[in-house]
């Protein structure tokens, strides 16, 4: 397959006044006779026999994708490095028990939770990989996952880790968790006293997962 990439400059516009919609592009037409013009709401006949005369390269009614600033992209990084430093932490403290896994009847998987599959886990278990939409975990004791979840939890342990996701759907004995109360970082879901507790978990309490 061949392909080229390319990078063009996008002038966004919608059009309110047609006279002077077309007076502004004969006076800057040097500035945007190069760039990819792109009309939102309504685009009549004129405005279009307009362009096409004037050779401008135009799209009605397109979202095309924003360009992300660099603070924007920065703060995604640093997001992610946190994640990743703390991914790491649960990681060490839990595998460090491994020497008592069958006392402790904890599952350690690194596997991606693919669509479609049912994982049915008996005890706690520690997931360091994401968990797909149309994918279903059931545990009957603790349960954290470290990367992110779209697909649905089903938790009937003491404790539950993990982040927020708008596709999942995460039940924690058998009482919905909304996603609204939970933060994009590692969150730490309890039941106490019939009620659901949810705490959003920062690097210095990752002991409280061990």
């Amino acid at each position: 397959m061949q392909s080229n990439q390319y990078s063009i400059k996008v002038y966004e516009t919608s059009i309110k006044d047609e006279a002077k919609f077309m007076t502004f592009f004969d006076v800057n037409y040097t500035l945007f006779k190069d760039h990819l013009i792109v009309i939102q709401g309504e685009l009549s006949q004129t405005i279009k026999t307009y362009l096409e005369q004037k050779s401008l390269n135009y799209l009605h009614n397109v979202n095309l994708p924003k360009g992300r600033t660099r603070k924007a992209l920065e703060k995604e990084w640093e997001e992610q490095q946190v994640q990743s430093v703390i991914s790491q932490q649960i990681m060490e403290s839990e595998l460090s028990k491994l020497s008592d896994r069958l006392q402790n009847n904890l599952t350690v998987l690194d596997q991606m939770i693919r669509s479609g599959r049912e994982l049915n886990i008996e005890g706690d278990l520690l997931l360091l990989n994401r968990v797909n939409s149309g994918a279903t975990i059931t545990t009957t004791g603790n349960l954290i996952i470290t990367q992110l979840v779209e697909g649905a939890i089903r938790c009937y342990g003491n404790f539950m880790m993990l982040t927020a996701s708008p596709k999942a759907h995460i039940m924690f004995h058998g009482v919905e968790v909304e996603n609204e109360f939970l933060e994009n970082r590692l969150n730490r879901v309890e039941l106490k006293n019939s009620e659901i507790i949810i705490t959003p978990v920062l690097e210095k309490e990752i002991n409280w997962a061990s």
